[in-house]
């Protein structure tokens, strides 16, 4: 009887031992790892992109705080360029820089789009002579007005490592290099060097993604943080530092463990 009744707790306990996987994986942790304490209209926004296929695309991991001129100008100073439509004309160019490794630093980005809108505004910063590398942010207004009363934008940035083959689709692609914090650190890191930002805070994005693909099939990782930077008004350069407001400090301890991991991921 005592063996029956042991037997009896150890298969519950062997049973119980998936469901408090599940719900501390899916439901406990990722809720607390959510934050949006300093823009909470954000909160329940989608935060990856869709292809025209309607593929989930890159993740958002950018944010910008100001109007469509103060970021122009803010990119201007931080020396990213707007790229390009894509038309004929510039479909050439872009073939002829990287067959012929030749500048085209205004080159077009093929579209994405979030909630149903192709982004409004791209930028790139070239890396090396030819557009088959690049760094490029594609960016959406998602909010008319935040906390401080001026539009939000939500972005999403990654560096073009060279011209192949979709994974998915066959088609002629750039293919994205996998660490996406990299260039989220890179844009925040340009604009401040260039005076351009008031403040800087942290939102949940898609959360800690180790082995993400985006909509070509180029694999991705990231701490699942979005960057946003609060930007001077009218390109006004700031000469002190940036304030930045520092994230709960559960979300810290997790970026801080989640670095460690994703560098030995890198290697």
């Amino acid at each position: 009887m005592k063996r029956s009744a042991k037997r009896r707790r150890w298969l519950i306990t062997l049973g119980a031992v998936p469901v408090v996987y599940f719900i501390s994986a899916y439901l406990v942790l990722p809720a607390m790892w959510r934050h949006h304490e300093h823009e909470p209209n954000l909160t329940n926004l989608p935060m990856v992109t869709r292809t025209s296929a309607g593929i989930p695309g890159d993740a958002l991991n950018v944010g910008l705080v100001g109007g469509k001129e103060d970021i122009i100008r803010a990119m201007n100073a931080a020396e990213w360029f707007p790229a390009d439509p894509i038309t004929l004309r510039t479909s050439i160019e872009i073939i002829g820089s990287v067959m012929l490794d030749r500048p085209y630093r205004d080159a077009p980005v093929s579209p994405l789009y979030y909630q149903g809108k192709e982004e409004q505004l791209a930028f790139e910063k070239p890396d090396g002579r030819s557009a088959d590398r690049r760094h490029h942010v594609r960016l959406w207004q998602v909010l008319e007005k935040g906390t401080d009363g001026r539009p939000v934008w939500l972005g999403s940035i990654t560096f073009d490592r060279g011209v192949g083959l979709s994974h998915d689709t066959g088609q002629v692609t750039h293919h994205i290099g996998p660490d996406i914090d990299a260039e989220r650190d890179l844009l925040m890191h340009d604009l401040k060097v260039a005076g351009m930002v008031e403040a800087f805070f942290q939102i949940s994005g898609i959360g800690p993604t180790l082995f993400g693909r985006n909509g070509e099939g180029d694999a991705y990782y990231t701490d699942g943080e979005i960057d946003v930077a609060r930007l001077v008004v009218n390109g006004a350069r700031r000469t002190q530092p940036p304030t930045e407001l520092p994230p709960p400090t559960l979300i810290a301890l997790k970026d801080q463990a989640w670095h460690g991991i994703s560098r030995q991921f890198a290697q």
